[in-house]
């Protein structure tokens, strides 16, 4: 079964940035789409970016559009997540979900806050 984590959340000022970075044990991350997610307190959790297996597509919700930028090295079996121009309302957790087909896996989330 695959097993991904993430890290590279923390707390940071409004403007500031941060890499999230999702890691794949057990298995390649090669097959997998990837897309991150975020849930916010007392919101549903919502899509936030994606990229296709090979890296070739990617997607970004609009209200990150410009800021973040998703992106893979399977060679290194990772998926990272640069967020820039962080902003209060990204406050979140944040997690990285893989899907093949029918499969589907999350990891635990790591927590973003940005304060103004």
């Amino acid at each position: 079964q695959l097993q991904i984590a993430e890290s590279g959340g923390g707390l940071v000022q409004s403007g500031w940035s941060l890499r999230l970075s999702c890691a794949a044990s057990s298995y390649t991350l090669d097959y997998y789409d990837i897309g991150w997610f975020r849930q916010a307190p007392g919101k549903e959790r919502e899509g936030v970016s994606c990229i296709s297996r090979g890296g070739g597509s990617t997607d970004y919700a609009d209200s990150v559009k410009g800021r973040f930028t998703i992106s893979r090295d399977n060679a290194k079996n990772m998926v990272y997540l640069q967020m820039n121009s962080l902003k209060p309302e990204d406050t979140a957790v944040y997690y990285c979900h893989a899907r093949r087909g029918y499969l589907e896996y999350w990891g635990q989330g790591t927590q973003v806050k940005v304060y103004s």
